[in-house]
């Protein structure tokens, strides 16, 4: 296969948290640093990365914050969370993939950008909430949030959980400066967590501001892949191929597969709608524009320790073309 020149990595929550999920500040910087070393070696490869990172643990840890201190602080809304976690991770990695990347001795240097991304304000996800965010809490703690105006469901005998809207990403707001970062030779970490969520108020976007919604970041990623000409989209997750008749005996690995081939399975119910389906999902998106700049698009899905071999080869993973 030809080398690519441009990648878009997009980071699950596996790599964000310790081995047993644990999100403490060292379990993550821990980990923010073994991931770098993998993405340092797409650096060294001669490859332009874009790098996007999942924030459920983070954005999470927020909302328990936001919990326990409202009767002191008014509680922030989720916008908020969302920024102040793609800052805090962004830094983290920056720190780290510099760290990285000079232990190799090559010259490039990592940028973080709190990105913004533009969903429609009359998404029917806004009318119906259903994703799930936070911990699960009594039904009269949660009373407290619902007078806030807040929507929480019963979930049975684990409690009481807050549901949010998770409307359709339609573009990354700040890809133009993505895009200038990359050219200025800079490693970019940008759009965590899908964005923060913002509608347009105004005329050509000059009146945009932040909702309480969660973006998935996979098909951020996707949108985010094709406005930065990236060749490659690669999404790390926790298993190394997407599987087929997954949890049955007749299971199998995904390895090379055509769009075409993809949607069918995708259209068949193979695909869980929480989990693979998204991955599947972005990935079908980024590749049905066509051919990027200097080549064929094609979207890997791998896990993290495998996502040097996955730029760099068409035989790791499961990897998606148009033929």
């Amino acid at each position: 296969m030809t080398s690519p020149r441009r990648v878009v990595i997009a980071l699950g929550g596996n790599a964000m948290t310790g081995p047993d999920g644990s999100a403490t500040p060292e379990a993550q910087r821990n980990a923010i640093r073994e991931a770098a070393g993998h993405i340092a070696e797409v650096v060294a490869a001669g490859v332009e990365v874009v790098l996007t990172h999942g924030n459920g643990p983070q954005v999470g840890n927020l909302l328990v914050k936001n919990e326990l201190a409202a009767h002191e602080v008014p509680p922030v809304p989720l916008d908020w969370n969302v920024a102040q976690t793609q800052a805090t991770i962004g830094f983290t990695v920056a720190d780290e993939l510099d760290a990285a990347l000079r232990a190799r001795d090559l010259p490039q240097r990592t940028a973080a950008l709190v990105t913004r991304t533009l969903v429609d304000a009359d998404d029917p996800h806004f009318a119906e909430p259903s994703k799930p965010v936070g911990r699960h809490l009594p039904r009269e703690q949660a009373d407290r949030f619902v007078t806030l105006g807040q929507r929480w469901e019963d979930r049975g005998e684990k409690g009481w959980r807050r549901v949010v809207a998770s409307p359709e990403p339609r573009a990354v707001v700040d890809s133009a400066a993505v895009h200038a970062l990359v050219a200025a030779g800079f490693v970019v970490v940008c759009a965590g967590g899908g964005g923060v969520p913002v509608v347009d108020d105004g005329v050509d976007g000059h009146a945009l501001r932040g909702v309480e919604a969660v973006i998935d970041k996979d098909l951020t990623a996707a949108i985010l892949a094709r406005d930065v000409d990236a060749d490659t989209l690669v999404i790390a997750t926790d298993v190394p191929n997407v599987m087929v008749d997954f949890g049955t005996p007749s299971q199998r690995p995904l390895g090379r597969v055509t769009a075409a081939e993809l949607r069918e399975l995708a259209a068949a119910g193979q695909f869980a709608r929480g989990s693979m389906g998204p991955k599947v999902e972005a990935a079908l998106r980024f590749v049905a524009g066509g051919d990027s700049a200097d080549g064929r698009r094609r979207a890997v899905v791998t896990t993290l320790e495998r996502i040097a071999d996955a730029v760099s080869r068409d035989d790791v993973g499961t990897v998606v073309t148009n033929s």
